[in-house]
């Protein structure tokens, strides 16, 4: 067990869409909520993804001050809030989790906000092991990772989406997004006019889009 902060995911804190006998041969989705939320709420997004894939969706390990529900990736709360250590804490558990797992499906991530800034975190901690990510109006950490290069040479396929009027994530952190992500990433996504720190029917179209292509080609 790796000596941070952040505990271990939790099993029974995880809700599949397939039975343990019907997983192998099935591509993994791995779908992080964001920040107040818990496991449920983007497993609400399976209608909406192809039903080739096992669906796993994650408790985040942290619970938030009071009074704010849900669990958390990581502390906003502070000037802990400002430390990526915190992200990249939180993706190596999730890679720890993943790495539990038997089989070895291709795997992909779908994060929400914290949990998309986890997920790109923890694709750039292994790139290998994550045939694609969705960012779905989330981040980059800033700060260099030491699996930053290898990503920028594999350029693995990432989808990000986000809101025009997202006033949730810092504009400086959506600045560094758009700057790091094309060096490092097959990029694809939009900016949906009027969305606020939310997803759309047309977003999740495209996101079905694009989980598609990945299918094809694994």
């Amino acid at each position: 067990m790796s000596e941070i902060d952040t505990p271990a995911l939790a099993d029974d804190a995880v809700l599949w869409s397939t039975a343990p006998d019907d997983r192998s041969g099935r591509p993994l989705l791995v779908l992080l909520h964001g920040y107040g939320s818990d496991e449920r709420d983007l497993f609400g997004l399976r209608p909406y993804l192809p039903a080739d894939l096992t669906v796993a969706a994650l408790r985040a390990p942290l619970t938030p001050p009071w009074p704010s529900p849900g669990y958390s990736w990581y502390p906003i709360e502070g000037l802990e809030s400002r430390d990526p250590s915190r992200v990249t804490d939180a993706a190596t558990r999730l890679i720890e989790w993943i790495d539990g797992l038997p089989g070895d499906e291709p795997v992909g991530l779908l994060g929400f906000s914290q949990g998309a800034a986890v997920s790109m975190q923890a694709m750039r901690l292994a790139p290998q092991r994550f045939s694609f990510a969705v960012n779905l109006s989330g981040y980059v950490a800033p700060g260099d990772l030491d699996g930053d290069a290898a990503m920028a040479e594999r350029k693995p396929p990432v989808f990000w989406g986000r809101g025009s009027h997202d006033d949730v994530i810092p504009r400086t952190l959506v600045e560094h997004t758009a700057q790091w992500l094309p060096s490092h990433a097959a990029l694809s996504g939009r900016v949906y006019p009027g969305l606020t720190h939310s997803v759309s029917e047309q977003e999740l179209a495209d996101v079905r889009d694009f989980l598609d292509a990945q299918l094809a080609t694994l």
